[in-house]
């Protein structure tokens, strides 16, 4: 997907939270968005998404070069924040199966091969509640990746992972970035080492 925002601006009743923001994502390149907390990261990758509108100025989605209304972005994102909830009381299989229904895998990936991914076979009949923080985030992580479609958002993608987490997650990303646009945003920078391009929110405000 390409996402070209064209003095892009964004309001809570009196407060800008970013002005005028002229820059292109081009398709199948990975970007991270950067500033520190509360600067407004979070809030402009909703509106990438499709979830929020812009106050003033236009975004325009395009998927093989044909435009996508804003309310249709959500069939082609895949998305994985802090603030993104698992539903507590399914069993790992569970929650893939019910993700499943509303957004399907990859062609070439299904169910066992997640749990295998994961590495968490012993714990695929356990309920998400009992997860550790750092299991739910692998969880999340890993079904932005292998769900299909072709803009992946990542809002703060090591959070909660110990290191060995964050390589499974640097691992997962290269496997499965083929093709698509991802955008992570982040303070740290070893959450997007295979950025091409960093857009920096402090610029705008």
């Amino acid at each position: 997907m390409q996402i070209t925002l064209s003095k892009v601006s964004k309001r809570y009743r009196y407060e800008w939270i970013f002005k005028k923001i002229n820059y292109t994502f081009e398709s199948g390149q990975a970007y991270a968005i950067t500033g520190p907390n509360g600067s407004g990261k979070s809030t402009l990758m909703r509106v990438l998404s499709g979830y929020l509108s812009a106050t003033k100025g236009q975004v325009d989605f395009r998927v093989d070069e044909q435009s996508i209304k804003a309310e249709e972005v959500y069939q082609y994102v895949n998305y994985a924040a802090p603030y993104i909830d698992l539903i507590e009381e399914f069993t790992l299989r569970e929650q893939i199966q019910f993700h499943q229904r509303f957004r399907p895998l990859l062609d070439d990936v299904n169910i066992d091969q997640i749990i295998n991914l994961l590495a968490f076979k012993k714990s695929k009949q356990k309920a998400i509640k009992d997860f550790s923080s750092g299991m739910k985030q692998r969880v999340k992580l890993a079904l932005a990746m292998c769900t299909s479609g072709s803009l992946i958002l990542l809002d703060e993608p090591t959070t909660n992972l110990d290191r060995q987490g964050v390589a499974w997650y640097l691992d997962l990303v290269k496997q499965f970035r083929q093709n698509r646009t991802i955008i992570v945003a982040s303070n740290v920078e070893e959450d997007y080492p295979f950025a091409t391009d960093i857009l920096d929110i402090l610029d705008y405000k």
